[in-house]
């Protein structure tokens, strides 16, 4: 087949982190497929038609694109951050698995991004230098019992666990469920991070404690880290907000 996919991270928000190659794939599309708020982050041009679409449609997004391009067409999918983090790449690679054999044959690419937590972690200092976890507390496509038990294993292990699509209109309380179940495993001074349309002109990051961050306001736009046992804060003068960082080391256990 002649056409093309190209599945696009577009990062946090300011155009200058999109990587030449993104931009090169969205110079080559003919079509531009994604949800409607990164669809518009896309300057038109000439030649360049247009698909926005509405949130939880992925899959059908994804094979729209597939179908433009076993028509011949240049076909973008964009995401915000990295697709292939919590995002389109893996629902169009779930729609070319169960639908026309012939979408196999097509050339199909994935150009990362820079996501949330990564974005986040950079402006706060190096809270994930250690081992750390991403989860999305959203149960639209699991379980809420999967992403709690998933969520209580990882606080266990003591990694750092950055938290995307912490809460929505249809589920204010899952952050909170998530905070008391942490509050349970780790100690109330653990450091966590909110982070808020990172790159973006409204952006608000805060470093509060695991006691304070239950009160703290979150939305789809947060993404919120809560620090291990060793994860630390440099502290700095002038009301700057502390350097946040988790040590690469980790001290052997003691025998027994």
């Amino acid at each position: 087949m002649s056409g093309s996919v190209a599945i696009v991270g577009l990062g946090p928000g300011d155009h200058s982190l999109v990587t030449p190659a993104a931009n090169a794939a969205l110079d080559w599309a003919t079509d531009l497929i994604g949800y409607i708020p990164y669809v518009a982050r896309v300057p038109e041009r000439p030649g360049l038609t247009r698909h926005p679409s509405d949130n939880r449609v992925e899959v059908d997004r994804a094979r729209h694109a597939l179908t433009l391009a076993s028509e011949g067409r240049h076909v973008a999918i964009v995401s915000g951050g990295d697709p292939g983090v919590f995002a389109m790449a893996a629902a169009v690679f779930e729609a070319v698995e169960h639908g026309d054999p012939a979408w196999r044959s097509l050339s199909i690419t994935v150009e990362p991004g820079i996501t949330a937590m990564l974005a986040a972690a950079a402006r706060l200092g190096a809270p994930m230098g250690g081992d750390f976890c991403a989860l999305s507390l959203s149960d639209n496509l699991k379980p809420w019992e999967v992403v709690t038990a998933r969520l209580e294993a990882v606080l266990r292990a003591d990694l750092v666990v950055a938290l995307y699509n912490p809460v929505s209109k249809a589920r204010p309380w899952q952050l909170g469920t998530a905070f008391s179940l942490a509050a349970d495993i780790r100690a109330p001074e653990t450091p966590v991070m909110m982070a808020r349309a990172v790159t973006r002109p409204d952006e608000a990051i805060r470093v509060l404690t695991l006691a304070e961050a239950r009160e703290a306001p979150a939305d789809m736009a947060t993404l919120v880290i809560i620090g291990a046992s060793n994860t630390r804060l440099i502290p700095r003068g002038h009301g700057a907000r502390p350097y946040v960082y988790t040590p690469r080391s980790v001290p052997a256990a003691e025998s027994t």
